[in-house]
């Protein structure tokens, strides 16, 4: 027995409470739980816990940081256990910044501006999946385009021949109570609904956390970012 098992153990029992709990969620609005996938979000923990979290059987990560993403990538290369991970860009990313994250994220979450898609499309040497982000309440310490200029952002990304636009994300403000973010999660469906169509479909929503996933679930995400209920608290220093 290696020192290593018993922390591996708490954290595959964090990730089957999580799945345990999206299911539930998934079951109660009569969706299929395989139509909603877990990004185990590892902000500030280290490499060695994204090893344990793909032990558990976690497919997908996500990362705030650029140089963060690319220094655990480089980490766990050669850990078999993280051959198959996928690598979603969580976070708000500079335009200076793009070149660490295209084509090594799987996923670039937050797109909020054209300026910033045109330098993704730039660097992409294959279609560069993303997400368009949508400001749920327009705080401005969060990243996210106005609902009301997303129509137009929309059509300019759907030019640019290096993207892949898959959907939305959003991040609503902290919620006092789950239910609190329910508006701004069934606004963002909405607004897909709105927007989709036959040559765009956009099937991914991402949207929920530890504190509100049950919610998201309910509203139609595809994707649900938890880190805290996984990992555990971040290391001090996160401001």
């Amino acid at each position: 027995m290696t020192t290593e098992e018993p922390a591996d153990r708490d954290l595959a029992g964090r990730v089957a409470s999580v799945r345990e709990r999206m299911a539930r969620a998934a079951g109660a609005a009569g969706r299929d739980p395989a139509s909603i996938e877990l990004v185990a979000v590892s902000k500030l923990h280290p490499a060695a816990a994204v090893a344990a979290a793909a032990r558990a059987g976690v497919v997908h990560v996500g990362e705030n940081y650029a140089q963060e993403m690319v220094g655990k990538i480089d980490a766990l290369a050669a850990d078999p256990a993280c051959a198959g991970l996928s690598w979603h860009f969580i976070g708000r990313l500079q335009r200076n910044k793009a070149k660490l994250v295209v084509g090594r994220a799987a996923v670039i979450h937050a797109v909020d501006s054209i300026d910033l898609a045109r330098e993704i499309a730039r660097r992409a040497a294959t279609p560069q999946a993303i997400l368009l982000a949508v400001s749920a309440a327009g705080e401005a310490q969060k990243t996210g385009a106005d609902p009301e200029a997303l129509p137009e952002l929309l059509a300019a990304v759907g030019e640019l021949p290096g993207l892949d636009c898959r959907g939305f994300m959003t991040m609503p403000p902290w919620p006092d109570r789950p239910e609190d973010s329910r508006p701004y999660f069934r606004a963002l469906r909405d607004l897909r609904d709105r927007l989709a169509s036959a040559a765009r479909p956009l099937p991914v929503l991402s949207m929920g956390t530890t504190a509100d996933l049950e919610v998201a679930v309910e509203e139609g995400a595809t994707l649900v970012r938890v880190g805290t209920a996984i990992f555990g608290a971040r290391p001090a220093g996160d401001g």
